[in-house]
C-alpha cells in the first residue's frame, strides 16, 4: 500500500531515495518522507501531499559519503495525512518507516504509555520506534529490534535506523513485500517493489514472511523464524521502459493503448494450432477437479466473476466466486478436490494472500493468477500462471484486468480440452482478442466528445447480462475511482427489482448490449429505464434508436470479442470524464496501487 526505499552506500543518498519513491508514488501519495544517517548525524524531512513537496523541502540538503538512507511514500491507514503522521516516525535517537498495519498497536501503545512514553502521531507505526527504544535501554540494538519484531502482530515491512548502532539498517518483513538489492559496487538497496531497484541493483532477495535482520556494507544477516539463513540472490531484470509515458498524457492512457500488444504477449507460446498449452501445467493432472473457487478483491474480483461464467460454460466445472476480505472470516467450506484460484495484480494483496493461506491449510489445491513473479502469492500457491501485463503505473487497473480475464479464459479452455470438447470457436476468438482492443483515433475522439455530457447528474448505472454484468461492475468501478462520481454496476435484469426507483433524466445508464449474448433481454431492460426518462448511452454493434448517445462496436462472431471491445470503451470513457473534471487520472484520491493492508 505504501512505498518503501532504502540505500546503503557512498553516493548522494537523498536523490537515490527520491528517485526510488517516485517509482512507488502510485502506491501512496498522501505524504512522504526520508531520513539519512551518517555517523551519528540523523537528518530527516517530511512533507504532506505528493513527492514534489518533499523534493522541494530537502532541496538544499546534501548527503554524500558512506551512510544509510530510508524513504517512504504513504497511503494513510491510521491518522490523517499530516506531517506528524508521515514517515519516518521518530524516537529520541531512532527512526522507522513501515508498510502495513500493526494490529496490536493499541495494546503496545497502552503498555508504553504506562511506562511514561509519550506519542505524537495518530499512527500505528510510531509504536515500532518507541517499542524499540524501550527495549534498547537494556539490550543492544539488534536484540532490541528482535524483541520489537516478535511483539508485533499484523502486516509489516520495516526499515529502522538508530544511533544506538549507527552502522546498521535493521529490517523486518511479514505479509508485506520487502526486497533487498545488491550491485557490483557492493551497494545495498531496499524496496517494497522491483521498480525502484531497476538500473541500480543487479540481483535481489525477496524476503519471506517472518524475516528480520540487519545490513551494512560488510554484512547482510537474515533470520527466518529465528533461524539464521544463507539467502541467495537472484538476477533482476533491467528494463525500465515502463516508466516513460511515451507522449501520452497519463500512464493510464498509455496502458489502455498498449493492451493490444500486451494481450498478444499473453497468448504468445500458449496457443498451438487448435489448443491452449501451458508449459507450467504440463505435468499437472487437473482431471479430478470438480469445483473451482475464485477468490480476489476489487478489479481482480470482477475478473473472477467474469471467468466463473467461462469455467461453467466452457469447461463444465462448477465455479463460485469469493470476495477475499469476506472469505477470511466466514469459515467457508473448501473441499479437497476443489481448485482454489486466487487472482491478484501485485501478488501481495493482503486479504487475498490470507485467503490463500486458509485454503492451503484446509487442504485445497491452490492456484495463483498473478502479474508478478516471485510475489508472495505466487510463491505460496501450489500452481501459478503469470498474466504478463508488465508493470502498471496507473492506480486504476486497465491492462491488468484485461490480462487476468484472458488468462482465466485460456485456463477454462485448457481444462475443457481434457474432456475432448470441440473448442475451435473459442480458440479462434481467443486469437482475435488483440485486434478487439486497438484504440483508433476515431473511437477515442468520439468518446472524448461524448464525455462532456456526463459530468454532473446524481449517478450512473452500468448494466449488462451474463459475463457483461462483471464488466458493468468493472466499468462502474473505473468511473468511481477516477471521477469520484457515484456509479454502480447491476445485472440488467435486476434493475426492476428496486434500483429503477432512481431513474430520471439525471441518472445516466451505460448499457452494454452485445449482439451475441442476450441482446433482446438486455434491450428490454434498457427500455424499462428509458420509460422512466433515464439518459442512455448504449454500447453495441446494433444501433438502438432510443439511445441518447451511442457508441458502435464492431460486428463480432463471439461474445468475448465484444466483451474486450466494450471493456476498452468503458476504460476510455472513465478516463475522459475524469480528465474533463480536472482529476489526476494516474493518482486518484484515497487510493493506492497495491493494497497490502486489511
Amino acid at each position: 500500500m505504501c512505498g518503501i526505499v532504502g540505500y546503503i552506500g557512498n553516493k548522494e543518498k537523498k536523490q537515490i531515495i527520491l528517485d526510488g519513491l517516485k517509482e512507488l508514488e502510485y502506491r501512496g501519495y498522501d505524504s512522504a518522507g526520508l531520513a539519512v544517517m551518517k555517523g551519528l548525524e540523523l537528518d530527516f524531512f517530511k512533507a504532506v501531499g505528493k513527492l514534489e513537496n518533499l523534493t522541494n523541502k530537502c532541496a538544499s540538503f546534501e548527503s554524500e559519503g558512506y551512510g544509510f538512507a530510508i524513504g517512504h511514500t504513504r497511503w494513510a491507514t491510521h491518522g490523517k495525512a499530516t506531517e506528524i503522521n508521515a514517515h519516518p516516525h521518530l524516537g529520541e535517537y531512532s527512526c522507522v518507516i513501515h508498510n502495513g498495519i500493526i494490529e496490536n498497536y493499541k495494546e503496545i501503545k497502552d503498555k508504553l504509555e504506562k511506562n511514561g512514553i509519550s506519542f505524537l502521531s495518530q499512527t500505528d507505526t510510531e509504536v515500532i520506534v518507541k517499542l524499540f527504544e524501550f527495549y534498547a535501554k537494556d539490550l543492544n540494538a539488534f536484540e532490541a529490534f528482535k524483541h520489537t519484531v516478535k511483539e508485533l502482530k499484523g502486516a509489516f515491512a520495516i526499515l529502522l535506523l538508530s544511533k544506538k548502532d549507527q552502522n546498521k539498517v535493521f529490517f523486518a518483513k511479514n505479509a508485506a513485500p520487502l526486497i533487498i538489492g545488491r550491485n557490483s559496487q557492493n551497494e545495498l538497496f531496499f524496496a517494497s517493489a522491483d521498480s525502484p531497484l531497476v538500473g541500480l541493483s543487479e540481483e535481489v532477495i525477496y524476503l519471506e514472511d517472518l524475516s528480520f535482520g540487519y545490513a551494512n556494507k560488510d554484512e547482510l544477516v537474515i533470520y527466518e523464524n529465528d533461524e539464521l539463513k544463507n539467502k541467495s540472490f537472484s538476477k533482476l531484470l533491467s528494463d525500465k521502459s515502463y516508466a516513460k509515458k511515451d507522449g501520452f498524457r497519463f500512464f493510464m492512457e498509455k496502458e489502455i493503448y498498449e493492451q493490444s500488444r500486451v494481450l498478444s504477449e499473453v497468448l504468445m507460446g500458449r496457443v498451438n494450432g487448435d489448443e491452449v498449452i501451458f508449459d507450467e501445467l504440463e505435468n499437472e493432472d487437473l482431471s479430478d477437479i470438480n469445483e473451482i473457487t475464485l477468490c480476489a478483491c476489487g478489479t481482480s474480483y470482477h475478473a473472477a466473476l467474469a471467468s466463473a461464467y467461462l469455467f461453467e460454460r466452457i469447461a463444465k466445472i462448477k465455479a463460485k466466486v469469493e470476495i477475499a476480505s469476506e472469505f477470511r472470516y466466514r469459515e467457508a467450506i473448501i473441499s479437497k478436490n476443489s481448485l482454489f484460484i486466487v487472482i491478484s495484480q501485485s501478488g501481495e494483496t493482503a486479504d487475498t494472500l490470507e485467503a490463500l493461506k486458509i485454503a492451503k491449510e484446509k487442504g485445497a489445491r491452490t492456484f495463483a493468477v498473478c502479474n508478478v513473479d516471485n510475489s508472495s502469492i505466487v510463491r505460496l500457491a501450489h500452481l501459478s500462471l503469470l498474466t504478463r501485463a508488465g508493470i502498471e503505473k496507473g492506480v486504476a487497473s486497465t491492462k491488468a484486468f484485461a490480462t487476468q480475464v484472458l488468462t482465466l479464459w485460456m485456463l477454462a479452455i485448457f481444462m475443457a480440452q481434457k474432456k475432448n470438447q470441440n473448442l475451435n470457436d473459442e480458440i479462434k476468438a481467443l486469437l482475435h482478442i488483440p485486434n478487439c482492443v486497438v484504440v483508433t483515433q476515431k473511437l477515442h475522439d468520439k468518446i472524448h466528445r461524448i464525455s462532456k455530457r456526463y459530468l454532473d447528474g446524481h449517478g450512473f448505472f452500468y448494466i449488462g447480462r451474463d459475463v457483461f454484468y462483471p464488466l458493468a461492475l468493472e466499468g462502474a468501478l473505473k468511473l468511481k475511482e477516477l471521477s469520484y462520481l457515484h456509479a454502480e454496476g447491476y445485472p440488467a435484469g435486476e434493475m426492476k427489482h428496486g434500483p429503477i426507483a432512481l431513474a430520471d433524466s439525471k441518472l445516466y445508464t451505460i448499457a452494454l448490449m452485445p449482439k451475441n449474448m442476450l441482446y433482446e433481454k438486455t434491450k428490454s431492460n434498457v427500455e424499462e429505464l428509458i420509460a422512466r426518462d433515464s439518459t442512455l448511452l448504449s454500447i453495441s454493434p446494433l444501433e438502438f434508436d432510443l439511445s441518447d448517445d451511442f457508441i458502435r462496436t464492431t460486428e463480432q462472431e463471439h461474445y468475448m470479442c465484444e466483451f474486450f471491445e466494450m471493456m476498452l470503451i468503458t476504460q476510455l470513457l472513465a478516463m475522459e470524464i475524469s480528465i474533463r473534471l480536472g482529476n489526476d487520472v494516474d493518482m486518484p484520491r484515497n487510493l493506492a496501487k497495491s493494497v497490502t493492508v486489511e
